[in-house]
């Protein structure tokens, strides 16, 4: 696949270009904070935050995530036919062998993880271990391989906690303009137009989840299926496990709004699959679209 190297190249830079945004944006809003209230200390606050935050979501944002959804490891001896698999498709692949944590959820599910190849994790969960044929579950697991092999991991992942720094930085900015007193200055009208502000930014902050996460292309998904389909050489395996997992209704207890967007379809498509606002925001390409090309691939 020609487009699969500057896929890879592409995703690095738009990992870096997350991560500056997000940095600058929160200097931002901590340099508003003191010209507004005439006091340094909300600069180097946010100076403080965008540091720590960058450094967390690259070294520890898969461990967030794995602790969100409540995965554990797995050794070989717990399951071997499923380690084997793993094994197997890895040396198809090219790559090395990642960590796989289960979790007890009855929804067939997976999705990949991780900063880079070298430490990847594969989390499925217990209902697509039992729901799903061995030809199926080797599409599922070939398909978060390729987001491995394309570097997708470490965006997606990060985006679970930038998000959640979003929403974190919006509501204390909220506060304070509420309860924050002006400097010696004593203009009113700053603090109203703080306020205004935060308000704005209290509102639009779920909303900034979201688009965050539309920020990671659908092209993925489907570059991640065709990927995974040349590794198997059977697409018709990853085709019959979306069809499974689009169409059971099981809810997934453990997903949320900010985690949605890793798992290879949609956790929350049982609830309100047909609302025109998840249409406009889905993260996930249509599974019907998928399947058909899957189902139109030569190999």
């Amino acid at each position: 696949m020609a487009n699969l190297y500057s896929q890879v190249k592409a995703n690095v830079r738009k990992t870096w270009l997350l991560l500056t945004t997000f940095f600058l944006m929160i200097i931002f809003f901590g340099w508003l904070f003191s010209y507004l209230f005439n006091d340094s200390s909300f600069l180097i606050i946010a100076v403080l935050i965008a540091v720590f935050q960058s450094f967390l979501s690259y070294w520890y944002s898969d461990r967030i995530v794995l602790m969100t959804v409540n995965a554990k490891p797995i050794k070989k001896e717990d399951n071997p036919e499923l380690y084997r698999l793993v094994e197997n498709l890895c040396l198809t692949a090219g790559l090395p062998m990642p960590k796989i944590y289960i979790t007890n959820e009855s929804q067939p599910n997976a999705f990949a993880t991780g900063r880079d190849k070298e430490h990847a994790v594969i989390v499925v969960t217990q209902g697509l271990l039992n729901k799903l044929e061995r030809v199926e579950l080797e599409g599922v697991i070939s398909h978060e391989l390729s987001h491995i092999g394309n570097r997708d991991i470490l965006l997606q992942t990060m985006v679970v906690v930038l998000a959640g720094v979003i929403s974190l930085v919006s509501n204390f900015f909220l506060r304070i303009s509420y309860w924050g007193r002006i400097g010696d200055s004593g203009e009113d009208n700053g603090r109203a137009i703080l306020f205004i502000f935060g308000i704005i930014a209290a509102i639009l902050a779920p909303l900034a989840a979201t688009l965050i996460q539309l920020a990671i292309s659908r092209k993925r998904e489907f570059l991640a299926d065709a990927s995974g389909a040349l590794i198997t050489r059977y697409p018709e395996g990853l085709a019959r496990a979306l069809e499974k997992i689009s169409q059971d209704p099981t809810p997934l207890k453990t997903a949320s709004n900010t985690t949605a967007h890793l798992y290879i379809e949609n956790p929350f498509r049982g609830k309100s699959k047909t609302s025109w606002f998840n249409k406009i925001f889905s993260t996930h390409p249509p599974v019907e679209e998928r399947i058909k090309a899957l189902r139109e691939m030569n190999i």
